[in-house]
């Protein structure tokens, strides 16, 4: 009887063949740009939003999503309702993602060939600048050392106006929670009364610590005083934040500061004093801005899209 064993073996050979041709077949090289666009995607809430960031058309970035479903042979983002949803596998996805991108830009700022040079000019309010910005301007300025950082501190309107004339690539500003879209929100931010003592809210007229026009916090003031019929003046006008948290902390009257930026020395207000509408932070970038500019507009939202506290 012919032994089978070297027909057995054979057999086992073709099998461990055919397992290796279908390994090989399923290893997906992930494209980095596809990830780039699916984690700008998440982050904005928006495939038009992220198309403005990432210098692309809303198509191109919702073809780059499903080339990227594609490879996966996965559902990433739930098409069905308002706005932007994600699957169990593109919720599974998404950290990852974060990890591999930050890990790429590093490989490349560390050993590129010159991609990541350049200049970023970017603008912020002082008190946006002063409290949230540091931490992760000087980690964008160590991991990318050929980038040339300029930051301008101004009131949100003449950022804008700096924004249109072409003078600036990226603008943290303060808006309108409501009304026409204007940049890609970040945060939203609840406004409170505050003052060295509770006690001033007795005074007629009410003592204000104010900035100059057009600070949107002051608008926000002058619109709930007026509008609850309470007197006031100004006591104190100053287009610097530090200058208007010293005259605070002297005792010279009432201002309106960001809940979570309100220090433990001041005592925030409520009644008899009107409540004050929300602003929203949200980040504008430059038509077509790209290369140095996008990269630190997507540190900028990933340090800050679950508001300042997380950053």
């Amino acid at each position: 009887m012919a032994s089978t064993a070297p027909a057995i073996q054979f057999i086992d050979v073709i099998k461990v063949i055919r397992d290796v041709n279908e390994m090989a077949e399923r290893v997906v090289n992930l494209d980095v740009d596809l990830l780039r666009a699916f984690v700008t995607v998440v982050e904005t809430g928006s495939f038009t939003r992220a198309a403005a960031l990432l210098g692309r058309t809303q198509p191109a970035v919702s073809l780059q999503i499903r080339r990227l479903e594609d490879q996966l042979r996965s559902p990433l983002v739930d098409r069905k309702g308002k706005g932007v949803g994600l699957t169990t596998e593109g919720a599974a996805l998404l950290p990852q993602a974060r990890r591999l991108l930050r890990l790429n830009d590093e490989i490349v700022s560390t050993l590129g060939d010159g991609d990541l040079e350049g200049e970023v000019r970017f603008g912020a309010p002082e008190d946006i600048a002063t409290v949230h910005l540091p931490g992760i301007l000087g980690a964008f300025a160590r991991s990318h050392p050929r980038i040339k950082l300029s930051v301008t501190c101004d009131y949100t309107a003449n950022l804008l106006d700096q924004m249109s004339r072409g003078t600036l690539d990226l603008a943290l500003i303060k808006r309108e929670p409501v009304g026409p879209e204007l940049g890609v929100r970040v945060w939203r931010e609840p406004l409170v009364w505050v003052a060295l003592d509770a006690s001033i809210v007795e005074a007629s007229p009410l003592p204000l610590i104010i900035a100059p026009a057009p600070d949107i916090y002051r608008k926000r003031a002058l619109s709930a005083l007026a509008g609850a019929g309470v007197a006031f003046r100004a006591s104190f006008t100053s287009p610097s934040f530090a200058g208007q948290m010293a005259a605070l902390r002297a005792g010279l009257g009432v201002g309106v500061l960001p809940a979570a930026m309100a220090p433990r020395d001041l005592t925030v207000l409520g009644s008899p004093l009107p409540a004050l509408t929300d602003s929203e932070i949200a980040l504008v970038s430059a038509r077509g801005a790209a290369g140095p500019a996008a990269l630190l507009a997507q540190e900028v939202l990933r340090s800050l899209e679950r508001g300042p506290g997380s950053a």
